[in-house]
């Protein structure tokens, strides 16, 4: 009951806006579901800014946080449970100082998920309840997919193929800051694991999620280019130079000896080597 009374209100707003876009505009309603996704996109595009400001810099930040974790793993040995507590503590102190959102990656998917179990409900009594009343419309996409079948009649499997493939495209671009190898192969995997749970939706849910991973995978190429690169903080070593104007103190004088500056002007002093007396005659 908890979930249908938060589910209520957008199945409402989606219900009216595919109502408006097929009864005002006159878009088909496999077309409505097109317009509603790129609407649905447009609006998580500052979610989505966050996302990609978010993981630029959690990138950038990588090796610092490697050093953290290297400070309190120990090779071949377990991790107490107070040195997990002080690394965790310690990791979210150093996302508060450079503020980084680890869960800032996960809110564009978060934010659709009522979206797409709304519209689900929605396709569901689709046929009975709002296709009555525009007798002259028709549930056809391409003339070859009906948008209340499930996804596995007619053409349905091609609409998955395409989708998987867009799937895999639009995650593989989303998921190229991760240096696990394992990660990024889970996360690959994941869209045909889905596959038999799927094969029961409405063709037009289907639609709805092969225009979002279309539009995703655009977007990561546009972004890719355009947005600029976070710098990494610069690495200081032992052989860092002083910055220009540092003072560097003189050397003590000795015995009432002048001080004499560690630094040097001029061109380096050349020493010449002494020439032996010759090696041993024999």
């Amino acid at each position: 009951m908890i979930v249908f009374s938060v589910l209520g209100p957008i199945e409402e707003v989606l219900e009216a806006v595919l109502r408006w876009l097929h009864g005002s505009i006159g878009i088909s309603w496999a077309w409505s579901i097109v317009v509603l996704t790129l609407m649905v996109r447009m609006l998580l595009v500052p979610l989505t800014v966050k996302q990609i400001h978010s993981m630029q810099r959690l990138q950038a930040h990588l090796p610092e946080m490697k050093a953290i974790q290297a400070r309190y793993k120990r090779p071949g040995q377990k991790m107490s449970p107070a040195d997990k507590q002080k690394m965790n503590q310690e990791t979210m102190a150093f996302y508060r100082e450079n503020k980084i959102n680890p869960a800032a990656s996960c809110l564009p998917i978060a934010a659709q998920i009522p979206v797409f179990f709304a519209l689900f409900y929605v396709l569901r009594g689709f046929e009975k309840e709002i296709f009555p009343k525009f007798p002259e419309s028709s549930l056809e996409w391409l003339n070859l997919i009906d948008i209340t079948e499930p996804t596995k009649d007619g053409f349905g499997p091609v609409l998955l193929v395409i989708y998987v493939l867009s799937q895999l495209t639009s995650t593989w671009l989303m998921s190229t800051s991760m240096q696990s190898a394992a990660q990024r192969w889970m996360i690959m995997v994941l869209p045909i694991v889905f596959i038999p749970f799927i094969l029961g939706f409405p063709s037009g849910l289907m639609i709805y999620w092969l225009t979002t991973n279309l539009w995703t995978t655009g977007q990561g190429l546009i972004t890719r280019r355009q947005m600029p690169r976070a710098v990494p903080p610069p690495k200081r070593s032992s052989r860092t130079p002083p910055k220009d104007g540092a003072a560097v103190d003189p050397e003590p004088a000795l015995d009432g000896a002048p001080a004499v500056s560690a630094t040097r002007t001029g061109p380096p002093r050349r020493v010449k080597k002494k020439k032996g007396s010759g090696g041993r005659k024999r």
